[in-house]
Formats: C-alpha cells, structure tokens, sequence
C-alpha cells in the first residue's frame, strides 16, 4: 500500500518505482478512502461555508491529495480526443505538454457536474455527501483497475505496462473482485440507487476501453487516470439524483 501511496498521492512516502507500485495494483480501490479523507472533512465542515463553495473546496482537496496527477490525464486526453488523423497522432497530442480548447472542455465537463452534484448533495446532508464522495473515491480507483485490468497498453513505453504485466496473471480475478465490490459499503450508506450505482465503474470502464482502442490504439496512464475522473463524476450525479 505504500508503494501506491508514493505514486498515486503526495503524501511524503517512501518512492516506489513504476515496478514497485504495479505490484500493489489491486489494492488501488483502497487509495480511494486516503485521497476522499480530506475532502470528506471539508464537506462535513459546510455549515461554516455555502454548499457550493463546501464542494468546490472538497474537489480540490481531493484532486490536491491525488497530486493533480489525474486531472492532468483528463486535460490530456480531451486534448487528444479533438486531434483528427490516426492514433498514433493522438498519442503525439497526448505527450504534448501545451494545453488546447480540447483539454479546457475536458476539464469542465467533468469537474463542473462533480461540483454541481456534491453541492446537491452537501446542501441535503453533509454526512451523506462525505459518504458519496468516498463512494465517488473509491470507485473512481475501482475504473482504473477495471481499466487496467482489461485495457492493452497503446505503447510499449507507457506507464501503464507493468500494471497491466501485474494485473494479467493470477492476481487479475482477485483484482477485479476488488474492483467491483469495494464502492459497495459506502454506495449502501448513501441509500437509494446503490444496486445501480454499483455498474458505475464497469459501465464508465467498458466506454473508456472502447475509446481508447478506436482512438488511441489501446491505454495509456492519461486515459487510465481520466476514466477514475469521469467514474467519480458520473457516480455522483447518479447519486444526487435523489436528493
């Protein structure tokens, strides 16, 4: 766990190498509870603070605790989503460090309806929104390992090589077991939508495959941390659907 928590948060933790980290890749669902503690905190501070500033301010935090290293997959991908030609241009868009329209639209259409949904939330229930945002957390990671688990590196020098290396023998049903059945304490204490909310991760999963094998010829780290990022924000839309 500490080699994920080196890699995947800024926590001051030993570093891991890539290798390192691979190996602990079924416990990622886990990170979840470690990046969502901080913004969980904020929301159930919301009484000193509007529902929509309480949200905004959980986000961040999430996103802080995570390195940014997710949004920046997002910014990424949209970027190269908006690319036209083959995927191999796409990937050439992808390791560009200069940020487009395409990235700025990616950001928004994410980030903006995860604030809308945990205000919604916040605003009912200060204690359910902490839950959702854990659930949110959580499941976010249990996309990534589905991602990973199933996905095929786009690039024999992609970051995501050795989790998928990891994640394609023995360890790999486990893995998804994990995946599939961690969001669910938290999904039940939210209350209504549980069952359904469940699908979340392998439904957001399923689309970004497809994505990524019809745009980008495969995974890569950027598509793996935007997929937890568009889990996180479709699960919490569904559940402030029934506030």
């Amino acid at each position: 766990m500490k080699d994920l928590l080196s890699f995947f948060t800024v926590l001051p933790v030993r570093g891991a190498s890539l290798e390192e980290a691979a190996r602990a890749a079924p416990l990622l669902p886990l990170l979840g509870l470690v990046t969502g503690l901080p913004g969980a905190v904020v929301l159930l501070a919301a009484n000193v603070v509007s529902p929509g500033v309480a949200a905004t301010l959980a986000l961040g935090a999430v996103l802080l605790a995570a390195g940014l290293h997710h949004a920046d997959g997002v910014l990424d991908v949209g970027d190269a989503l908006m690319a036209h030609g083959a995927p191999d241009r796409r990937r050439e868009v992808l390791a560009d460090t200069r940020v487009g329209i395409g990235g700025l639209g990616a950001l928004f259409l994410v980030y903006a309806p995860t604030i809308g949904a945990l205000a919604a939330l916040c605003a009912a229930s200060p204690g359910r929104a902490a839950l959702a945002l854990f659930a949110g957390e959580v499941s976010a990671r249990s996309a990534m390992l589905l991602t990973l688990a199933f996905g095929e590196p786009a690039d024999a020098r992609s970051s995501s090589v050795p989790f998928v290396k990891t994640l394609s023998g023995p360890r790999r049903t486990g893995s998804i077991v994990v995946a599939l059945l961690a969001p669910l304490p938290f999904l039940l204490a939210t209350g209504a939508l549980a069952p359904l909310a469940i699908l979340t991760a392998p439904l957001v999963t399923l689309g970004a495959l497809r994505i990524a094998a019809s745009k980008f010829g495969g995974i890569g780290g950027d598509l793996v941390g935007a997929t937890g990022e568009a889990c996180r924000a479709v699960l919490l839309v569904l559940l402030a659907a029934t506030v």
